[in-house]
C-alpha cells in the first residue's frame, strides 16, 4: 500500500515537471528572437530546442531517470535567468502600485 502511494506521488510530480516545462516552452516561443539578443542570452532557437527535449524526456521518461532531473535544471535555469531578463527587455506587464480604491481611469476621488 505504501509503494503503491509513493508511486501516485511519483506520478503526480512527473506530470507537474512535465506541465512546468512545456509552460517554460511555450514561454520561450512567445517572445522575439531580438529579444535574446538584447537580454544577452542564447538565442531563441537554443532555448526552443533544450525545453523541447526536457519536455519530450519528461514525458517519456517520467522520474526515475536522471535525464527528468536535467530537464528539470534547464528548465529552472530558463524560469529564473532568462526569462526575467526576457521580460526586462521586452518590456513585460507593467504594475501599477496604486491605492485600492483607484478605477480603470485613475483614482476615484469620490466625485469632488
Amino acid at each position: 500500500m505504501l509503494v503503491e502511494g509513493f508511486g501516485e506521488v511519483l506520478s503526480w510530480v512527473s506530470i507537474g515537471l512535465l506541465v512546468f516545462s512545456i509552460v517554460a516552452f511555450v514561454d520561450a516561443a512567445v517572445h522575439r528572437e531580438d529579444a535574446y539578443r538584447a537580454a544577452d542570452k542564447q538565442s531563441k532557437g537554443f532555448w526552443m530546442i533544450i525545453l523541447a527535449i526536457a519536455a519530450t524526456v519528461n514525458f517519456f521518461f517520467g522520474i526515475l531517470s536522471f535525464l527528468p532531473i536535467l530537464g528539470l535544471i534547464a528548465t529552472i535555469v530558463y524560469t529564473v535567468d532568462v526569462r526575467p531578463a526576457l521580460r526586462q527587455v521586452s518590456g513585460g506587464p507593467r504594475r501599477r502600485r496604486g491605492s485600492s480604491s483607484d478605477g480603470p481611469y485613475g483614482p476615484y476621488n469620490g466625485g469632488r
